[in-house]
């Protein structure tokens, strides 16, 4: 029988401490109210911190044709970006999952474009399990614009 991996932070019913994080949580938890996810029922919220000290917050919003499916955190990106930010310094994503469910690879590849590597990522749910970790531990080996020519 396989084992399963231990995720590198456990997640924790401990309140988090840091107030931007905090800030986040409160905006990704509203926005998962809003989602729009009749196929698969599962609604995420997310949050991002802009440059400009500004939150920004988005959730998915689901499609029949699936591919044309928007997740939360880039909906925050996007609405981040549309409002004059031009980068991410810290983001927050709220699923039903326990343990809550990190972004998928399109969003922490998103996140990667507007961010560096200490990025914290705040991951929770509503039954406040929370564990923080940095978009490197999230994505060790992602592309970027040094793979680029030119």
């Amino acid at each position: 029988m396989a084992t399963r991996r231990k995720p590198s932070a456990a997640p924790t019913r401990a309140p988090v401490r840091d107030a931007k994080l905090r800030r986040l949580l409160v905006a990704a938890l509203a926005a998962r109210q809003r989602a729009w996810a009749p196929y698969s029922n599962y609604q995420v919220g997310a949050a991002v911190l802009g440059d400009d000290g500004r939150v920004y917050a988005g959730c998915n919003v689901e499609n029949g044709s699936y591919g044309a499916c928007l997740c939360a955190e880039r909906n925050a990106v996007g609405q981040a970006i549309a409002r004059g930010a031009r980068r991410i310094v810290a983001a927050a994503v709220v699923t039903p999952s326990s343990p809550p469910a990190p972004p998928c690879g399109i969003c922490l590849q998103t996140f990667a474009e507007l961010a560096d590597g200490s990025l914290p990522v705040l991951l929770a749910n509503p039954e406040d399990e929370e564990r923080t970790l940095t978009l490197d531990e999230l994505l060790p080996h992602r592309f970027d614009a040094s793979a680029l020519p030119g």
